[in-house]
């Protein structure tokens, strides 16, 4: 079961998956067609930015990428948890061959 906030003109403006937030939420079916419309709604308005960060995550890596390959900075600068964050992306980068697609030859590995 799902919870749903309504407006004063009977539109969803809210949901929740499984908490009831406040008493004025109400509960319905997971397969509730207006609990669905809304949520399908919702990722539409946010593709567009999940998009953009998609985009600019890769363009910080690309840029780090190329300060460590001018000497600006050093690997080992960067916290363990972040290079290890670093290491998964560029492997999974070649792994499926993304290196190629996006023009990856210019920029040296981590």
């Amino acid at each position: 079961m799902a919870y749903i906030l309504k407006n004063k003109e009977g539109a969803i403006i809210a949901a929740s998956p499984d908490t009831q937030v406040s008493a004025d939420w109400v509960q319905v079916e997971n397969s509730d067609a207006d609990y669905l419309n809304f949520l399908d709604e919702e990722l539409k308005k946010h593709h567009t930015f999940r998009e953009s960060d998609i985009q600019l995550a890769r363009v910080l890596e690309d840029l780090i990428g190329i300060l460590i390959e001018r000497s600006l900075i050093s690997y080992t600068d960067f916290p363990s948890a972040a290079q290890k964050r670093l290491n998964e992306r560029q492997t999974l980068r070649h792994k499926n061959n993304l290196h190629t697609l996006l023009g990856d030859d210019d920029v040296a590995p981590l």
